[in-house]
């Protein structure tokens, strides 16, 4: 039968009833309530290293820009040396409004497409075969290596002595740039992708594309981006020089034509032009790793 317990009448049982319970009760521990108090505090927290995670990388940048306008306001810099960011927005506004600026952002543009698309299909077919084959590793690998160590830069003479001051030295120049750190985080990923994993593949009848695409291709994947991402900051610094050597329009032509004009404010202006694009062009392949690499847990985004 269930046991009924004897309550005194404010509610308290008599002092039998407690003697009884009193063994059973005392080995149950005692669970304290949630206290109300802390509640507040977990959720502070995931929404600070939410905004600690947007804002933080910014904080530096607006920290240098803030400084800046303060030093120029206040008569430290020179505007020949330095000019004021109201300056510098100011050129941009008047290049803009003429149509200027636009059309040498996408000629830069332009010149960096067709460029990184020769040099990164190039440096993705050679690492491919050089990773996969020991023959074409033994044919090619130590020649490409000794292109490697002459500087693409010097070789802007040549290439203008080739071609002339069209836009084929401009494009295979940063090919150039771009080809080596592709090729070289193939191969690396490549060879790093467990040989265990494609014996597994083969012993599941897996031919050579197969095991490329279904192994190799997604084992080297993180190490080829980083060789992307790197490539892509080598293909703005060739396009630079190539632009102040030989163009007639471009950001590198905006900045080579303010040098010569005295104009400071427009060579700052195509220097944070170039730090955009690199920054843009980060931020795209960052978001490509997030895309592609979902399966990988270095790259999955931390969960709240």
């Amino acid at each position: 039968m269930p046991e009924h317990r004897v309550l005194t009448r404010d509610g308290v049982p008599p002092p039998s009833a407690r003697a009884e319970t009193t063994g059973s009760d005392a080995a149950r521990p005692t669970v304290a309530p949630p206290s109300s108090s802390r509640s507040p505090r977990r959720r502070i927290g995931p929404r600070l290293a939410a905004v600690v995670r947007v804002a933080g990388p910014w904080a530096v940048p607006l920290l240098a820009l803030l400084t800046w306008q303060l030093t120029a306001g206040a008569g430290l810099l020179s505007a020949s040396v330095l000019p004021a960011p109201e300056a510098v927005w100011r050129a941009g506004s008047d290049l803009a409004g003429t149509g200027e600026l636009q059309r040498h952002i996408f000629a830069s543009l332009r010149r960096i497409a067709q460029g990184f698309a020769l040099g990164a299909v190039t440096g993705l077919v050679l690492g491919f075969l050089v990773g996969m084959s020991k023959l074409m590793d033994v044919l090619l690998d130590r020649s490409l290596q000794m292109i490697r160590t002459i500087p693409h830069l010097a070789l802007v003479p040549l290439v203008i002595a080739w071609f002339g001051i069209g836009e084929e030295p401009k494009i295979l120049l940063v090919a150039l740039g771009t080809f080596f750190p592709i090729y070289l985080n193939t191969v690396t990923g490549i060879r790093g992708v467990d040989p265990k994993l494609l014996q597994l593949g083969r012993s599941y009848g897996l031919g050579r594309r197969a095991l490329v695409r279904e192994i190799a291709f997604p084992g080297a994947m993180p190490t080829i981006l980083s060789g992307i991402r790197y490539s892509l900051g080598v293909a703005w610094i060739t396009l630079v020089v190539a632009e102040t050597i030989s163009a007639g329009d471009g950001i590198g032509y905006l900045a080579q034509d303010a040098r010569q004009m005295l104009r400071t404010d427009q060579i700052v202006l195509a220097v944070i032009l170039y730090a955009a694009a690199g920054l843009l062009a980060d931020l795209l392949t960052r978001l490509i790793e997030r895309r592609i690499l979902r399966w990988h847990p270095n790259y999955q985004r931390p969960t709240r």
